[in-house]
């Protein structure tokens, strides 16, 4: 992975020193919270219901292992002993005192993070693949290119202060994993007729209260211009991108207001100035960068039956099998998998991690990935590494951990924000509702022939839970001051990126579990053999679903959890 150079430790180190005094002046009132809002926020701090808020940067969610263990430190020492995995392959902290932020970010800067760029009207975290690097299906390793926009963009003195913050994430595989199409800037990996890389550029995407699938205004850019062109497109934006009214200065709105065509003329326009200027990229400076992304010392094995390993025919095979089928993902080097560990065990909320779990997957990492490991924008760890024949020493270590529930994909494989147990913008709570129905369908048995199907959950319109791509989307709502959850389906993320549609009026907290169940018997009873649940809302549309949900009253019962997080 990528270490910094005298160039990065320096900016980091200055930052801190700058910080730890606006910190200074904010305690002894020299600066007004008003005028200490801005630089809090160009640290990643945000203050929350109960407390600060610290989100630390997980480029393109890479972490060494070292990386994992501060962040178990910062868990023990300065929060509540845990952390939250976040949709932006970033952590948040939730229990943070304002006085130590300053030492939080030395600590961080030990093992080389900060968490500049986790905020603001800046380019925020750019995000990727969680197997970048490993897939099967991979036109190039995406994270060099991840981090070359890392580097260019970090403090650049154009992009410091956008109408709004701006997202960018890349995918280098067939397979969309990093969901581009719903994000300010989406980049897909694709070669020409002649074999040379390049990148199709999609524009305008994003959730939040206008929800739009981004457009391709370039189906071919050489990867030499991979900045020049994404400057061109900051620079539009930052021309035109409304500054009056902050509900419409995302892109996707500029982008929809003189249309997709009209836009991809002016990107033109600025890139005819751009083209083969000082920021053009050369073989030279990708290699440089690259050079920290190398294949891993892999040894030469054959693909082998996990199953076949000693003491992985026992009384728990089933259960293996079922984790095998899951939690396991194909490795492009024969005799390696990648293996995701589930942070959604019922009675958890979604993301969270504990310090001992952090400090336990890092043990992992280092004995079977290579000291390292990934974070997904849907909530969970990730070993990319790990030979076949150690699959069976993993899930037992994992399972004894929590981290083994073999339901990624499925129903309980909830991504939700934080929502209104912390979040200050959030009209309704999030964790209960996640809650609530990972409790009512915790059976393994029925998750696995209900088959595919993601469930997100939004406390607010901000859509930090991507509700809007959800094959079930759930957002909070307020409703003269209480709180009520508005129901989508048919979203998805993805090659095949959609936009759930609302399926009618809002339900109660306490009925939730049973509008998914309602939906579920709407699916199973309709489905077709190999059909998920997102393909059959998409083939017949929302009226069945809306037909059957409001056909009889849904009783109201008690909330699981519903106090237990905040």
């Amino acid at each position: 992975m990528y270490r910094y150079d005298q160039y990065d430790h320096l900016i980091v180190r200055e930052r801190i020193a700058q910080y730890r005094d606006q910190v200074r002046r904010r305690l002894a009132d020299e600066l007004t919270e008003e005028e200490f809002l801005p630089l809090r926020l160009q640290n990643g701090l945000y203050m929350q219901r109960h407390a600060y808020m610290l989100r630390i940067a997980v480029p393109y969610g890479l972490l060494s292992t070292a990386q994992l263990r501060m962040f178990a430190h910062i868990a023990r020492k300065y929060d509540r002993g845990y952390g939250h995995f976040t949709t932006r392959q970033n952590i948040q902290f939730n229990w943070i005192e304002l006085e130590q932020t300053p030492d939080i970010l030395a600590d961080l800067a030990s093992v080389e993070m900060h968490s500049i760029q986790t905020s603001g009207n800046c380019i925020r975290n750019t995000t990727t693949d969680q197997f970048a690097g490993v897939a099967a299906d991979e036109i190039v390793d995406a994270r060099p290119y991840a981090e070359i926009i890392r580097q260019w963009s970090t403090f650049h003195p154009e992009f410091i202060a956008l109408p709004r913050k701006f997202k960018i994430a890349i995918n280098g595989a067939v397979t969309d994993r990093a969901a581009i199409a719903v994000h300010d800037i989406g980049l897909t990996a694709v070669r020409n007729a002649e074999g040379e890389v390049g990148f199709k550029f999609m524009v305008g995407g994003g959730l939040g209260r206008t929800p739009i699938i981004g457009s391709v205004i370039n189906e071919f850019v050489p990867w030499q211009h991979l900045l020049t062109y994404t400057q061109a497109i900051m620079r539009v934006y930052n021309q035109f991108g409304r500054r009056d009214n902050k509900f419409k200065a995302r892109i996707k709105i500029l982008v929809k207001a003189v249309g997709a065509e009209e836009f991809a003329r002016m990107v033109e326009a600025e890139f005819a100035d751009l083209k083969d200027g000082p920021e053009t990229l050369t073989r030279e400076e990708v290699e440089r960068v690259a050079q920290w992304f190398n294949p891993k010392p892999y040894l030469t094995l054959p693909n082998i039956d996990p199953r076949a390993v000693d003491g992985a025919n026992s009384a728990d095979n089933k259960a293996f099998a079922n984790w095998l089928q899951r939690n396991v993902k194909p490795h492009k080097v024969p005799g390696y998998a990648s293996v995701v560990l589930s942070l959604k065990k019922t009675g958890v909320p979604p993301g969270d991690a504990t310090a001992e779990q952090m400090d336990f997957v890092a043990d992992l990492a280092d004995k079977y990935s290579f000291n390292e490991l990934r974070v997904t924008h849907e909530q969970n760890l990730v070993l990319a590494d790990v030979e076949q024949s150690k699959l069976f020493e993993v899930w037992q270590q994992a399972k004894a951990r929590g981290l083994a529930t073999p339901n990624i994909g499925l129903l309980t494989d909830i991504i939700s924000c934080p929502g209104g147990d912390f979040c200050s913008l959030a009209n309704a709570k999030s964790i209960p509702i996640a809650a609530a129905i990972a409790e009512r369908f915790d059976n393994l048995d029925f998750q696995h022939d209900i088959g595919d199907i993601e469930l997100n959950i939004s406390g607010c319109i901000n859509a930090c839970g991507h509700h809007h791509v959800g094959h079930i989307g759930i957002l909070g709502v307020d409703k003269d001051g209480s709180e009520w959850y508005q129901v989508s389906i048919g979203g998805a993320q993805g090659n095949d990126a959609a936009l759930g549609k609302i399926i009618g009026p809002s339900f109660s907290a306490t009925q939730m579990p049973e509008v998914v169940g309602r939906l579920l018997d709407v699916y199973v009873k309709n489905r077709v053999e190999g059909e998920r649940f997102v393909d059959v809302a998409q083939r017949l549309g929302i009226a069945p679903f809306k037909e059957y949900v409001y056909a009889t009253p849904i009783p109201a019962g008690e909330l699981v959890g519903e106090d237990e997080y905040a």
